[in-house]
């Protein structure tokens, strides 16, 4: 087990490299190739010829690219500092970048907005897992049932609304309409209470699109392996049913929800858009559509690095959860 965790481990050690070169590529070499100005980028189409200029020589523009690649990555882990002449900015570490708009670093402002992501995307994640896992199981040891029908036209109503159609609907009818939850958010320091009241209909909401999906998977994936030999000679050695299903069916049937978990965590941990915007959550997708708006290129930048080491971390641990639950694959 130790030997595969060193493994993994230096994988992601390998995988955040390329993850960074990847980004910077993407930000800073793609717009050069376009012809893009990417200092006009970072300080606005408005901005006086000066500044611009100042930027330009602040990023290291005209360095070679080895050397712009290795200040970018160097500060995501000791800090950078922008200088133009007499004019020094640092950017303490992690430096994900500098905003010039705002005269902000990067990373404190996704930091104070984090936690109300997080939030959302766990508390949803809880939901999702608890009811989409449970009405996937029960349809498939209940095929063709007036339940597995009922449930699967559920589940396909899920996948097929879009989240700003059920949030509005929730806020009007349970918000607005019955007044039984409070609609807007508060922060957790103020009200623990509060907090709970404003983040319950957007978890449910999030939790509804995704629950249906892993119903739909589940249901698929419990179905083929219920066929599986190895099922069936459990239940002929004359093992309880419950047995059967809890201690050999549902661990094979996790295997490809903790792939789709690790990915859909990782992913919402770069902002819920949709979700933080109906309702009005100060998370990150709020941000980064705040930063699409007015063109502040350094917040994308920080939001896309944070969503793709989520996505790693997300994926390191799924890897270690798969050495749990199946020897297999540590046995490898």
């Amino acid at each position: 087990m130790l030997a595969y965790l060193i493994r993994r481990l230096f994988a992601a050690a390998v995988m955040l490299v390329v993850i960074i070169l990847v980004v910077f590529g993407i930000f800073f070499l793609v717009p050069k190739w376009a012809g893009v100005d990417i200092a006009l980028s970072f300080v606005g189409k408005q901005a006086d010829p000066a500044a611009v200029e100042g930027v330009r020589e602040k990023l290291g523009l005209a360095e070679p690219v080895y050397v712009q690649a290795w200040e970018f990555f160097k500060g995501i882990f000791a800090g950078r500092t922008y200088a133009a002449g007499g004019d020094v900015t640092n950017c303490s570490a992690p430096c994900f970048g500098y905003s010039f708009r705002t005269e902000q670093s990067v990373w404190p402002v996704l930091t104070e907005r984090f936690p109300v992501t997080l939030a959302l995307a766990l508390g949803a994640a809880v939901l999702w897992l608890i009811f989409g896992l449970a009405a996937g199981v029960l349809s498939a040891l209940k095929r063709g049932t007036l339940w597995d029908r009922g449930a699967m036209v559920v589940a396909l109503a899920g996948v097929s609304l879009p989240i700003y159609f059920t949030g509005l609907v929730s806020l009007a009818v349970f918000s607005y309409g019955l007044g039984w939850i409070n609609g807007e958010f508060v922060p957790l320091e103020e009200s623990v209470t509060g907090w709970f009241g404003g983040m319950l209909l957007p978890w449910v909401t999030l939790a509804f699109l995704y629950a249906a999906m892993y119903a739909r998977i589940t249901r698929a994936t419990m179905m083929e392996i219920l066929g599986e030999d190895y099922i069936r000679t459990a239940r002929a050695k004359g093992l309880k049913e419950q047995v059967v299903i809890r201690k050999h069916a549902m661990r094979s049937t996790l295997t490809p929800l903790l792939t789709m978990l690790g990915m859909d965590l990782g992913a919402l941990m770069g902002g819920a858009i949709l979700t933080e915007t109906t309702f009005s959550l100060p998370g990150l997708g709020q941000k980064v559509l705040d930063a699409i708006q007015n063109q502040d290129l350094p917040f994308i930048l920080g939001v896309v690095l944070i969503t793709s080491l989520a996505v790693l971390i997300a994926n390191l641990v799924v890897d270690v959860l798969y050495a749990v639950i199946d020897p297999r694959v540590r046995l490898a």
